[in-house]
């Protein structure tokens, strides 16, 4: 590797690993994706570190597990909410940061979730610049949904942020994805011979789903699929600007979602993994991943290795400094490895990783390594189940009395990681973990106000992720 290569990293909301055609779908239409994949390399074990976002986002910006991090449980909550005074500690190190000091122009458009307070935002982590939302699509003023009581009145007015400021309230968030794609391709066009980092972090398929009318009138699968098209229609804008100006081979592209999709049945897919986002079953987990890095990584190959989105910041630090520094060890402990001989030559490169950790917060719900992964919890209920993921992927097929020696193998690891990280349910409190960052006064970016004139007063959709 030579040079320092553009970096583009789209991360999408909820979207399945069935969600895809180039992995098998059938219900949407996805053409830039699936050519993605035909230039680049497709993971099949693919793992984004936490089965919900917000500790998800952190872990694949910092190469850090969630409890690492502090990330595991937020005041006893699963993810991060508007006003709280907890998010990224600055002294953690992210992707962005790294780069910015290789000399990359940096930008994060969309979604951000890793806190909303001053002190969290992209800006003060590597990125010069941010246009988006400071968390979910669901989190501004929006219809009752039976159930959702409780959360309705903390919820203020939904803000779009440029940098620290909030420069619109409640926007039309059928719109907001040509907005992303407009600002990102004005970051590309202005970085010149720099060379530049975007990150792009969709609102889709994150309910509620608002979308523009000409993606639901194509689509098979209702407003879910016309979301995905609307994701993939923003793919080939990007890829056809990269093209425009001569930047395509000199561009690293990376495609994927921060966890697996919703209940099925809602339009989404995980197929043919079990279960769906908020769980440790390979549906909330194991999600799409495409690289096409033209020149470097073979056009039209899979890898079946295990990779995590956690190795994102080893990988792009050894790519963007040209092999120097390639490592963690002069910052923070990360769990994240350098995949770069996977990507260089994925027929004959093995996984970097011995184990593969699935944390529920702070529970260690559930351990992988090879083929083998054995479930230990479930949202704080012991169980003990074991699957063999190489011939028994919808892990159908408890295997836990057969192979009481892989078990214990298994268990050993698990204790490891337990020593390290933690694991609340059994009350250990790991040695590795650092606390997050904390505000002593919080205060919501956003308060209503019955004079504002809001675009869009209330979301009428009662869909809440």
């Amino acid at each position: 590797m030579t040079g320092q290569p553009n970096i583009v990293l789209v991360n999408c909301d909820d979207l399945g690993y069935g969600d895809l055609g180039c992995y098998g779908s059938l219900r949407n239409h996805t053409p830039t994706i699936d050519r993605l994949a035909a230039e680049g390399l497709r993971f099949t074990d693919f793992y984004m570190a936490s089965p919900v976002c917000s500790p998800s986002r952190g872990a694949m910006l910092t190469g850090s597990y969630p409890p690492r991090i502090g990330f595991g449980s937020f005041d006893g909550m699963p993810v991060l909410f508007p006003g709280q005074g907890i998010g990224l500690n600055p002294d953690e190190v992210t992707i962005a940061e790294i780069l910015r000091d290789a000399g990359y122009r940096t930008k994060c458009v969309g979604k951000w979730h890793c806190g909303d307070q001053p002190e969290f935002l992209p800006t003060r982590f590597g990125f010069d610049s941010y246009y988006g939302l400071p968390y979910s699509n669901d989190m501004g003023i929006q219809v009752t949904k039976p159930g959702w009581e409780f959360l309705d009145g903390k919820y203020p007015p939904l803000p779009l942020m440029f940098d620290d400021e909030v420069i619109e309230q409640q926007p039309d968030q059928a719109a907001l994805t040509e907005r992303y794609v407009e600002e990102s391709l004005r970051f590309i066009r202005s970085s010149g011979t720099t060379p530049f980092f975007l990150y792009f972090a969709h609102l889709y398929v994150h309910v509620p789903i608002y979308v523009q009318h000409r993606f639901e009138h194509e689509s098979d699968n209702g407003r879910y699929g016309a979301a995905v098209a609307c994701i993939d229609w923003a793919l080939a804008v990007l890829l056809h600007e990269l093209d425009r100006l001569g930047l395509a081979d000199d561009t690293i592209v990376i495609f994927t979602s921060d966890n697996g999709s919703r209940a099925q049945g809602e339009g989404g897919s995980n197929d043919p993994l079990r279960s769906h986002k908020a769980t440790t079953w390979e549906g909330g987990q194991r999600v799409p991943c495409i690289v096409r890095w033209p020149g470097h990584v073979p056009a039209g190959t899979i890898t079946n290795e295990i990779a995590t989105s956690m190795d994102f910041l080893p990988t792009l630090r050894r790519a963007a400094t040209a092999g120097r520094s390639a490592g963690g060890d002069d910052g923070p402990v990360i769990d994240g490895r350098d995949l770069t001989e996977v990507l260089l030559d994925p027929a004959n490169a093995r996984s970097p990783h011995e184990a593969f950790l699935y944390y529920w917060m702070n529970d260690l719900e559930a351990i992988r390594v090879g083929r083998w992964k054995l479930h230990l919890s479930k949202h704080g209920a012991e169980i003990n189940e074991l699957y063999d993921l190489h011939l028994d992927v919808a892990e159908a097929n408890d295997v836990h009395t057969a192979h009481p020696d892989v078990v214990a193998d298994l268990l050993a690891h698990a204790e490891r990681a337990r020593r390290d990280l933690g694991d609340a349910r059994l009350g250990v409190t790991g040695s590795g973990v650092r606390a997050p960052g904390r505000v002593v006064h919080p205060h919501p970016l956003t308060t209503f106000d019955p004079a504002h004139p809001y675009s869009i007063a209330m979301y009428d959709l009662g869909d809440r992720g």
